[in-house]
């Protein structure tokens, strides 16, 4: 299997197996749409760890595979390119990128599409579509516009520069800094605190957030409160109250 799911205490991991760059070939690409769904649907994964492993996350698309499709071969496989990387986006939990070495073009793309990403001090991250003559095509237009703003995102997309942690820090492009042997173990810390949280209300606060990032704020806002009105019908906004109430700590079931 070119991509692995781990589950350890109520964390999730997604881990690219591919060495030696973890090259995103379609085989790929459909394992990230499988191992999101499965991810996505299992009440054991409380978050979820995106990995490419200790020495790279993933260095981009599979060039040779793409080099001989024609302009009809690419508008049949675009879409589900697309789709394979919004299943991670779309997971219903927590997730966050653990990046080691290399995101590169949709190595980059793949950690946009997480919520947060935990970059080594050594990383290179960026979006190198350009030389190729070709512009990003699973998102990295889209997300990393919203992330960093549309004039940071065109210096990236245009140069096709890669940009290290430090540049990457500073601009949004990632949240957290730290060496090399330290990423994984990071990133799970990141998530373990939503281990035995409030699911449901988790999920409504993403699908919230992320949501309304299409819409004008009166759509949104109609969004948001959709959401939270639905979670009044649930255990846990029931527990969490009481508990308030009682002045002692919750207990969740994710119900």
């Amino acid at each position: 299997m070119l991509v692995d799911i781990e589950v350890s205490d109520g964390i999730g991991t997604l881990r690219l197996n591919r060495p030696p760059m973890n090259a995103l070939n379609i085989e790929i690409q459909e394992g990230l749409r499988a191992a999101a769904a499965q991810l996505g649907s299992d009440p054991d994964v409380a978050a979820v760890v995106v990995y490419g492993g200790e020495k790279v996350f993933a260095a981009g698309a599979d060039i040779k595979e793409m080099a001989d499709m024609s302009y009809v071969d690419m508008a049949v496989r675009a879409g589900a390119l697309t789709s394979a990387f919004d299943a991670v986006a779309r997971i219903p939990k927590p997730v966050v990128a653990a990046i080691t070495g290399y995101a590169l073009g949709g190595g980059c793309e793949l950690a946009l599409a997480c919520d947060w990403r935990v970059a080594a001090d050594d990383a290179k991250l960026g979006q190198p579509e350009i030389n190729l003559g070709i512009i990003p095509g699973a998102g990295g237009t889209q997300r990393l516009a919203r992330l960093i703003g549309p004039a940071r995102a065109k210096d990236l997309i245009f140069s096709g520069r890669m940009v290290d942690a430090a540049e990457a820090l500073a601009i949004g492009l990632v949240d957290h800094v730290v060496p090399a042997a330290d990423v994984y173990d990071r990133a799970v810390a990141l998530v373990k605190r939503y281990v035995g949280g409030p699911a449901v209300a988790i999920r409504a606060a993403k699908q919230a957030i992320d949501g309304g990032l299409s819409m004008d704020l009166a759509a949104g806002l109609a969004w948001e409160s959709q959401l939270f009105a639905a979670l009044f019908a649930t255990d846990d906004r029931r527990a969490g109250m009481a508990a308030f109430v009682e002045k002692r700590k919750p207990t969740f079931t994710g119900h």
